[in-house]
């Protein structure tokens, strides 16, 4: 299980050209309580920690640059959510082409956040943008269904 509160050894000295620029307070907020679980995530599918920090700071630039309309969404979480797995697949691609793809379902995304990650549910519904009981009845789902391939 990846240790969602530790920061990947490198991290701080990673390329300064993954710094964010000057951002809002909201936007600040929003890095600091998501962008450990991110790191967590990417860790998945970059087992290089630098790899994994450089990608979930390329999510959080793009995240920055749509920031607005973001906030506007229904859903923020969600929104930026999905940009992070665009990104992830997306340079996973680039990185490793062959084997295991980040490009799984929602449902597999959650299978992964609760059973590698270890996140609780309820940090899952903060992280992805969703209500804690379709979590839940999505892990349950998911479980049923896949367990065999586990």
């Amino acid at each position: 299980m990846t240790d969602r509160h530790v920061p990947a050894a490198d991290s701080a000295s990673a390329d300064r050209s993954t710094e964010l620029p000057h951002v809002s307070v909201e936007f600040a907020a929003f890095c600091e309580l998501h962008e450990p679980r991110y790191q967590s995530y990417a860790r998945v599918w970059f087992q290089e920690p630098g790899a994994a920090h450089r990608v979930v700071r390329l999510a959080l630039h793009a995240i920055a640059s749509v920031w607005p309309t973001v906030l506007e969404s229904p859903n923020p979480a969600a929104e930026a959510w999905q940009i992070l797995r665009d990104t992830v697949t997306e340079q996973h691609g680039l990185a490793e082409p062959a084997g295991l793809r980040p490009d799984v379902d929602g449902d597999e995304d959650l299978a992964i956040l609760h059973y590698v990650v270890g996140l609780a549910t309820p940090e899952i519904a903060d992280v992805v943008g969703g209500d804690t009981a379709s979590i839940t009845s999505q892990l349950r789902q998911t479980h049923r269904r896949r367990a065999t391939d586990w």
